[in-house]
């Protein structure tokens, strides 16, 4: 922003940071309106919020300019690096805030990630495998650089895309022994951004609750690491495991792993009945190391070993195109044992399946509001299952940071199907009454969940 736009009676002066207002009678969505004309920002409303601004100031801060605009209507601003910033404009939540007030979208680069990683192979060796695998990496001319053992599935390097595709020739005429797959990355989850100005949150008031082993539900968060959560948060966390490499240390930046806990605890708040507190456990599972990016190999270890410790619910709010063999395999038997996948269907917006979410033992989340309108951002083919907030804000080291995108979205399910489980509900009642309650249904409607 430069200068300064006059927009009738409304003065944002951007270099000042004042601002100055003689309002007669505006609507709220005129108001919003000539906010984004003067400042550049995207505004998001929560549909069915208006109220009628009448003001007169001068010379007011931007923050002090806001609250005189927008009286007891809610706000929260979200600056981005190399983006406009986004003010979201709610009465009841945050996440309602949905519709978005004309103005120019935020272009989206195409994303790397997601493709075939050409040099490598995932091999699995099936029962009555006669070679080991490191005399069949030998005969490829391929180094195992990664291994899950109880899988019997292996990652090998090769030197280039041709060596691998002759490997895959060979390995080919020996597929009574040996099961060959792709390996495709997976880029870094929604960033996090700080809000600049914001509302108090909520306190978090949801108890742990001690139990027996039998009694406990575990949600295998498979993602980023996860840092120290807010206040009444941390009791609810197990110790977290590392799959792929030594966790980094995540000082300054919010971690998405941290973003995912904190909503997944949320979304376990709201639907708790009970006073007493949760018998709710997260699992953190760590399948990034020190990499922006990750497997799909790392993922399936990942969820293999937050189910081998426990965990009936796993959360995956990250996604790509390719189609894994071996993490189908890997959700498909391991849903027939109970276990309840969510993941998140992506922001694109496109129709494009993204994976795991669109394997059908998994529940695919796009975000949007509790009327069932989607999000301009969130995708919305025919492989997405149910709606659910795209928006969360979670606090970190005292600050308060925004999360937009089905990431959020596929934790905040997550939690609400957590509370089920911890009270009672076998696994495919948990799952019919997600499905039902949080249809995607024709014209952008869904009814609402019930415990």
């Amino acid at each position: 922003m430069s200068g300064w736009v006059n927009a009738d009676s409304l003065v944002w002066k951007a270099k000042q940071s004042k601002v100055d207002a003689q309002i007669e009678s505006w609507d709220l969505k005129t108001v919003l309106s000539k906010i984004s004309a003067a400042t550049g920002w995207e505004i998001y409303l929560e549909p069915e919020t208006d109220r009628v601004v009448s003001v007169k100031f001068k010379n007011l801060s931007p923050s002090e300019a806001l609250r005189r605009l927008l009286g007891d209507v809610n706000f929260a601003l979200l600056t981005q690096t190399n983006a406009p910033a986004k003010l979201f404009i709610y009465r009841t939540s945050l996440q309602e805030a949905t519709q978005l007030i004309p103005v120019a979208q935020e272009p989206k680069g195409k994303s790397t990630a997601n493709k075939a990683i050409p040099n490598e192979l995932i091999v699995t060796l099936k029962p009555g495998s006669k070679e080991s695998i490191e005399a069949l990496a030998r005969r490829l001319g391929a180094k195992v650089i990664g291994s899950a053992e109880d899988l019997h599935s292996y990652r090998l390097q090769f030197k280039d895309e041709a060596d691998a595709d002759a490997a895959r020739e060979t390995l080919a005429t020996e597929k009574n022994s040996i099961d060959v797959d792709s390996n495709y990355s997976v880029g870094s989850p929604t960033r996090t951004e700080k809000l600049q100005l914001s509302s108090p949150p909520p306190p978090f008031s949801l108890k742990p609750k001690v139990s027996t082993d039998a009694s406990k539900v575990i949600v295998g968060l498979i993602d980023m690491p996860v840092q120290p959560l807010a206040p009444g948060m941390n009791e609810f966390l197990l110790p977290s495991i590392a799959v792929a490499g030594e966790s980094p240390k995540m000082d300054g930046q919010l971690s998405h792993g941290t973003s995912m806990a904190e909503t997944i605890l949320q979304g376990l708040s709201l639907a708790t009945q009970e006073n007493g507190g949760s018998t709710v456990r997260i699992l953190p599972v760590d399948v990034y190391g020190t990499s922006t990016e990750t497997t799909t190999f790392d993922v399936a270890k990942g969820i293999y070993t937050a189910i081998n410790a426990g965990a009936t619910i796993i959360n995956l709010s990250m996604g790509g195109a390719g189609e894994s063999k071996l993490l189908s395999n890997l959700i498909q038997e391991s849903y027939k044992s109970g276990v309840l996948f969510f993941g998140a269907a992506g922001n694109e917006p496109s129709t494009a399946p993204i994976y795991p979410a669109a394997y059908s033992e998994v529940v695919a989340v796009t975000a949007g509001d509790k009327k069932g309108n989607l999000a301009p951002y969130a995708n919305r083919g025919s492989f997405v299952d149910v709606i659910a907030p795209g928006l969360s804000v979670v606090q970190y080291n005292g600050q308060s940071y925004l999360i937009s995108g089905t990431s959020a979205s596929t934790a905040y399910v997550s939690g609400t199907a957590a509370a089920y489980r911890a009270s009672g509900k076998p696994p495919a009642q948990v799952e019919t009454a997600i499905r039902e309650g949080l249809a995607v249904k024709p014209g952008g409607n869904r009814s609402t969940v019930k415990p």
